[in-house]
């Protein structure tokens, strides 16, 4: 873009290439971080009036015009509670926690395009960088349960680090099978990759997205995602009625506050990468205005939150699945459709109706 060269070149004269360098990624982090969280907070508001009127209830509608400011009133309040340390808990590790849980979180924004040339660092390793960041969050959880020192806590962290782990696996394959349809890990070309083939030269974009050919990973991808982030109906971690909430049942205040946002911000990045993998990222379904007329950081957030919103639309419908269920959905059943299926993509590939030539 014009104005960002013009922006480089006076930063640059101004104080310098380095400086500015440090200066313009700085902001840049600002300018994705501060936005992610404000969906987090009202992500929080949108499940509670989703879910409001599924239920025919009203969800909140007292703070602010129509309940809008229920996020910050939730967030004042858990600011100004006390913080209470078990006295025989790993006080450094117990803090380190939600911070472990919420940064990855946050971080793996680094590779996620919002447009053709808006993303922050546009690595050519962008999925191995997203498939290693987000599992550091199961360590979160882990050393919470562990440095909390209380039974339930640990019992709650192993459930959990195995609930995250076996349907990390099924996600991995999935983004294996991506990976061979795109011939790239930089996720940019993942998007681009969706942009080629008949439909798409014909305008007919969603179509020509992954989304189709890969159907049922598709599924499997949006359901491991719900079970990664211990969401209903797979939120047996936090089951109050058998381990009164898991790892967290110690934690209270701002760190609480931190495990509460790294879950919702787990689920806005899962949503994101639904929508850049199968869903065409930033573009439009169809190539003709007025759908050529909104800006592609917007075509990827209706995506994404029309993803997120299956989230929430499962936690009001489903009755919750016991934990060897859990399991055995994840080892028995989606693992191997995913090597299966993994193995049908890469045979199909070598035919001559191979469509992602």
């Amino acid at each position: 873009m014009e104005w960002l060269s013009m922006l480089e070149a006076f930063g640059t004269g101004l104080i310098g290439p380095t400086a500015w360098y440090v200066v313009w990624t700085l902001v840049k982090i600002i300018i994705i971080a501060v936005p992610v969280i404000l969906c987090v907070a009202y992500l929080t508001y949108w499940e509670r009036k989703m879910i409001g009127a599924m239920h025919v209830r009203l969800g909140p509608t007292k703070v602010g015009y129509r309940g809008l400011l229920q996020p910050f009133a939730d967030v004042f309040k858990l600011l100004t509670k006390e913080l209470v340390v078990p006295g025989q808990a790993n006080k450094v590790l117990f803090i380190l926690a939600p911070v472990v849980t919420l940064m990855p979180a946050l971080a793996a924004w680094a590779i996620v395009p919002f447009g053709p040339d808006l993303v922050l660092s546009n690595v050519n390793a962008g999925l191995l960088y997203l498939m290693a960041i987000t599992s550091v969050g199961v360590y979160g959880v882990i050393v919470a349960g562990w440095a909390s020192n209380s039974k339930y806590a640990f019992l709650g962290a192993m459930r959990a680090a195995a609930q995250m782990v076996s349907y990390e696996l099924a996600i991995g394959f999935v983004m294996i099978t991506v990976l061979l349809v795109s011939g790239s890990l930089n996720v940019s070309e993942i998007v681009w990759g969706q942009d080629r083939g008949m439909f798409a030269d014909t305008g007919l974009n969603f179509l020509s997205w992954n989304w189709l050919p890969l159907l049922p990973l598709f599924v499997i991808y949006v359901v491991s995602c719900v079970a990664e982030t211990n969401r209903h109906p797979f939120d047996v971690v936090e089951g109050e009625s058998e381990i009164v909430a898991g790892h967290m049942v110690e934690y209270s205040s701002t760190a609480f506050a931190l495990f509460f946002l790294g879950e919702y911000a787990n689920m806005i990045l899962l949503s994101a990468m639904a929508s850049i993998m199968f869903l065409g990222g930033w573009l439009p379904p169809v190539d003709i205005a007025p759908f050529t007329w909104v800006p592609g950081w917007l075509w990827l957030g209706i995506k994404t939150f029309c993803v997120v919103s299956l989230f929430i639309w499962f936690r009001a419908t489903f009755p919750r699945y016991r934990y060897d269920q859990i399991m055995r959905l994840g080892w028995k059943i989606f693992i191997p459709l995913t090597g299966i299926w993994l193995l049908i993509v890469a045979i199909w590939m070598q035919t001559p109706w191979n469509i992602w030539q």
